[in-house]
């Protein structure tokens, strides 16, 4: 481990320090014995951990974690000597004793607080000890136990006087192969990589000034080759003459200035290589020091996982894979509540009883892997679990049940399409509410939250074998991988893992289908927008034979995207835009090029909303055209505001069936850019969304003197009537839930409103 910097640490600092750095030890070692009680390292480790909080709680004065400390680790000691065998209420106990320990630690002033804590600790380690009897049999060896340091240290009984130090001891020196690490605040490393993405930027700007020395000297070679040539014209007798002699002065001041100037260019050559390396190497380094090891951020959860499991009367044993992996330390923090959801998922859903396990023929004990590894230039993150998987027919069962679609949709659904209700807000497959899960609150949050980091979530299903989550993330939130494209003169940042394919397409392999073009990509049609179009950049070039075509998307959601050209891939700092221009639509970003020009970073998802949008729309317009009578007849449009995919698309359909025009909006911010610049007869919003939520978009809506008319639904699993009177209140015209989809009352609801879709 590495050594602190001690220099700016009070000494209860210091004891906080080694708390946290022991107690990560401890409870590892402790987890490690409660499956083999005899493990000679585990138990030499456990006890060394309690001896040294013991001894470092005692230096800051701290006597509650002293006590704590010491009953441990005369536990411990005797377990080491054959005195007894650790079993699960030991095990129960000394876990206990860790968490006092944090909490002693954490207030200075809450020893008096803590006492009937400690008190009923040390009840529980003694009642432990008196009920076991001699622990080691006799065939059974007991294991050489390494003498402590100081002869024992363990056993001084609290009485005993002690003498303190004047100060606090110096830490040891590292030893090989470990580093001396200091503290240093997220915020400040932030900043300095974009210094660090600056320099490097700067330090290949000095390229394009050396290639500009190199022309200089190519044009010096000409004019020495013109004066040799006006030399040579001169005539014979002119040898000596005034012309002669200019020539001459001029040819060596230009060999001068030569020299000088390649004397120079070398110099430069040289400082631009340096330079560049320089950079390149300040810029990793620099990336590099943001990346922490995977086990750092989830070591806690085994302990989650045995606690929780138990609390469940199941039996569980978490098993990390791949803790070194280097992992950027924003994501890792973000990573935090999703991968706590997923693991309690697993233990509450997942997992069988014991008994339910061995009459499967399966062990007793359940396994949760939680694995990282990097693949392709990505993070992939997998929580999968040995457990009974999810029941596809009683899925699909509540899903009718819950009225989120027709049964005979619902027979129809695929195993993934099925598996992607799990994500709706307030879906839950419980039939009760606990304390653990019921309320339908968590794999929503867990798509939201891998969304923001630019990934995505992945369900593999095996029923009566166990349930996998797949994450696939960028390895940073600072760098992003992009195609570079260029539409109307100007550079584009595509992200590659929102990027499916890109390809030239002759312009004869396009066809027009219901009104807009499309192309064969495998054995699919699919359709082309133009990014001028979508990113409102002009028109596209009609005079070039190939088209530069990026297809993203998946599925029956793909599109292909007409660009000008293709410019290379980059890997390119992210400039998070100014907060105050709002959500710019399409754009997510932007970052500075090699030149230092700028660029912007387009969002994936934004524009495939966007293709989506446009996509529609020309399919109405190809309908309008069709026939004259729907031509002169004006659709209502409907805007639909909910971050569910799912919910969404029922909504959407619905409505087109009936004959609205409907356009989506991802959340609240993109509904309400979307009110403010085009026209609409009716928003219907969800509730609960990412950036705005939907009873602020209702309260912009209301407050806003050209929107204020404009009737505005929610539609949400929220039924309670503190919720609607919440809605209502904000201004909503109708406040619905989304049980009611079944039975037509949404279209009901709208030709309340706004009445039949064609005028």
């Amino acid at each position: 481990m590495s050594t602190p910097d001690y220099g700016s640490f009070s000494m209860l600092d210091l004891f906080r320090a080694e708390l946290d750095m022991q107690s990560q030890a401890l409870t590892a070692s402790l987890l490690a014995l409660e499956r083999d009680p005899v493990a000679t390292a585990e138990l030499e480790a456990a006890m060394r951990a309690a001896h040294s909080l013991k001894g470092a709680a005692r230096i800051v004065e701290l006597m509650p974690a002293v006590r704590v400390a010491h009953a441990m680790e005369e536990c411990l000691v005797a377990a080491q000597n054959g005195q007894l065998r650790l079993r699960q209420e030991h095990i129960d106990a000394l876990l206990k004793g860790v968490d006092l320990l944090g909490a002693v630690a954490a207030d200075e002033t809450a020893g008096a607080t803590a006492e009937p804590r400690i008190a009923v600790f040390l009840q529980a380690l003694e009642a432990a000890s008196r009920a076991e009897p001699p622990a080691v049999p006799a065939e059974v060896p007991v294991s050489p136990v390494s003498p402590l340091p100081a002869p024992a240290a363990g056993l001084v009984p609290d009485d005993a006087p002690v003498t303190f130090p004047t100060s606090f001891p110096a830490p040891e020196a590292p030893s090989a192969g470990t580093e001396r690490m200091i503290r240093i605040t997220a915020q400040s490393m932030t900043r300095l990589l974009g210094l660090a993405g600056e320099s490097l930027i700067e330090a290949r700007r000095l390229r394009p000034f050396a290639d500009s020395l190199q022309r200089l000297r190519r044009h010096h070679a000409e004019l020495a080759r013109a004066l040799d040539t006006a030399r040579a014209g001169l005539p014979p007798d002119a040898g000596d003459g005034p012309a002669a002699q200019a020539l001459a002065i001029a040819r060596a001041a230009l060999g001068e200035s030569r020299d000088y100037l390649a004397g120079r260019f070398a110099e430069l050559d040289s400082i631009d290589r340096r330079s560049t390396d320089l950079a390149n190497r300040l810029y990793a380094e620099t990336l590099e020091s943001r990346m922490r090891p995977f086990e750092d951020g989830v070591r806690s959860y085994s302990r989650t996982v045995r606690d929780l499991s138990r609390a469940l009367g199941k039996q569980a044993r978490l098993a990390i894979v791949g803790g070194s992996t280097g992992i950027d330390r924003d994501i890792l923090d973000q990573l935090d509540a999703p991968l706590g959801h997923l693991l309690r998922n697993a233990i509450d859903h997942g997992l069988e009883t014991p008994a339910e396990r061995q009459a499967v023929g399966k062990p007793a004990e359940g396994l949760i892997r939680l694995e990282a590894r990097h693949t392709a230039g990505l993070l992939q993150i997998i929580v999968a679990d040995d457990g009974r998987g999810v029941d596809l027919d009683r899925l699909r069962q509540v899903v009718v049940e819950r009225h989120l679609i027709a049964e005979e949709a619902a027979a129809r659904l695929s195993e993934a399409e099925l598996l992607e209700f799990l994500f709706l807000p307030g879906f839950s497959m419980k039939p009760t509410v606990s304390d653990v899960s019921g309320r339908g609150v968590g794999l929503d949050a867990v798509q939201a939250t891998v969304k923001e980091m630019r990934g995505r979530v992945v369900i593999t299903n095996r029923p009566g074998e166990g349930t996998r989550f797949l994450f696939e993330l960028p390895l940073t939130l600072s760098v992003i991988r992009t195609l570079l494209v260029e539409v109307d003169g100007e550079p584009y940042a595509l992200p590659l893992a929102g990027i499916t394919r890109t390809l030239k397409l002759e312009r004869s392999a396009i066809e027009t289908l219901e009104g807009r073009p499309h192309f064969r990509f495998g054995d699919w049609p699919v359709g082309l927008v133009t990014a001028h179009e979508l990113l409102e950049r002009g028109a596209a070039r009609p005079d070039t034979a190939e088209i530069a075509v990026v297809v993203i998307g998946e599925n029956e959601g793909t599109y292909g995207l007409i660009v000008d050209g293709f410019l290379g891939e980059r890997e390119l700092v992210v400039r998070l835009l100014d907060p105050r221009l709002g959500k710019i639509k399409d754009i997510s970003a932007a970052a500075l090029m090699e030149d230092g020009s700028p660029v912007l970073i387009v969002d994936m998802d934004d524009l495939l909303q966007s293709a989506d949008k446009l996509a529609v729309a020309g399919a109405v317009r190809s309908l309008r055209q069709s026939s004259a009578a729907t031509a002169q007849s004006r659709r209502k449009r409907v805007l639909v505001v909910d971050d569910s995919l799912t919910v969404r698309e029922l909504e959407r359909k619905l409505l087109d069936q009936h004959g609205y025009v409907v356009e989506i909006a991802v959340d609240g911010m993109d509904g309400w850019n979307a009110v403010r610049s085009e026209a609409f007869d009716l928003v219907v919003t969800d509730v609960d969304m990412p950036r705005m939520d939907g009873i602020e978009l209702v309260t912009l809506i209301k407050r806003d003197p050209r929107l204020n008319r404009l009737p505005v639904m929610i539609v949400s699993y929220k039924d309670r009537e503190e919720d609607r009177r919440r809605g209502l209140d904000a201004g909503a015209d109708y406040y619905l839930t989304k049980s009611s989809f079944h039975d037509e009352t949404l279209i009901h609801a709208v030709e309340d409103l706004i009445g039949a879709a064609v005028e």
